[in-house]
């Protein structure tokens, strides 16, 4: 039997958002190996004799860790033809997609990448921001709110943060005060506009706007998972909040 891995992405959280070629996967899967974050509505298009596995982790709680998800994609692979491991966002967007490919490369089971719609695109533009916009902000930068135990964010290069770039933090609302504390250090100024976007492209999708100077308290009404947006663009939301 050839068997082969699909890191698949699941997108942001809206159903719509799935790629083709990801829900095709997912159709003719033998086995589906997936996260807290990829809708669950995504499992119906699944075959009746489809095995399902859950290994999601929450803040604070990992129902699988790592080591063992890698294994179990591994096992099943032996077993099974068609294993899908499906992902919320896209695979290589701080997803670990590319520690499990390299994991079953050094085993020798083939895999395919299917790129999903990562949140932090798709996520403002729900809210109504886009991440670039021709006169306001040239570039964007996404970085990751959460670190293995054994790194720190405090660790990030936050000088490097240009002036003008919109950066967007995934994962980052239970770091969310250290975050806006390095920014402010940078010289970034108090009433810069920023937002948090929990639940985004969902029915729940609920968008808290501020600024430096005042997210940190309004963060308290926030759920994960969210997004923090920082950066100019987050004014345009007034005139472009299309969801809403």
């Amino acid at each position: 039997m050839k068997s082969k891995v699909y890191l698949t992405g699941a997108g942001p959280g809206d159903i719509e958002l799935l790629t083709v070629k990801a829900l095709k996967a997912i159709q003719n899967a033998d086995v589906i190996i997936y996260d807290r974050l990829a809708n669950s509505e995504i499992l119906k298009e699944a075959k009746k004799e489809a095995k399902l596995i859950f290994v999601g982790k929450e803040k604070g709680f990992h129902r699988v860790p790592q080591d063992e998800i890698n294994e179990i994609i591994y096992q099943n692979a032996l077993k099974y033809e068609k294993v899908v491991r499906l992902k919320g966002g896209d695979p290589f967007v701080f997803g670990r997609g590319g520690e499990e490919a390299l994991y079953l490369k050094k085993r020798g089971i083939a895999f395919e990448i299917i790129p999903g719609v990562t949140s932090a695109i798709s996520v403002p533009a729900y809210a109504g921001i886009p991440v670039t916009n021709r006169g306001i902000t040239p570039s964007f930068r996404v970085v990751t709110g959460h670190r293995k135990t054994s790194e720190n964010i405090a660790d990030i290069n936050w000088n490097s943060f240009i002036e003008d770039e919109t950066i967007i933090f995934l994962m980052g609302l239970h770091n969310i005060e250290l975050i806006i504390t390095n920014l402010l250090k940078v010289g970034k100024p108090k009433d810069y506009p920023c937002a948090i976007i929990s639940n985004g492209t969902t029915k729940n999708q609920k968008v808290i706007e501020g600024t430096l100077e005042t997210i940190v308290q309004k963060s308290k009404d926030a759920v994960s998972p969210s997004i923090i947006i920082v950066g100019e663009v987050v004014k345009l939301r007034n005139d472009l909040k299309w969801f809403d």
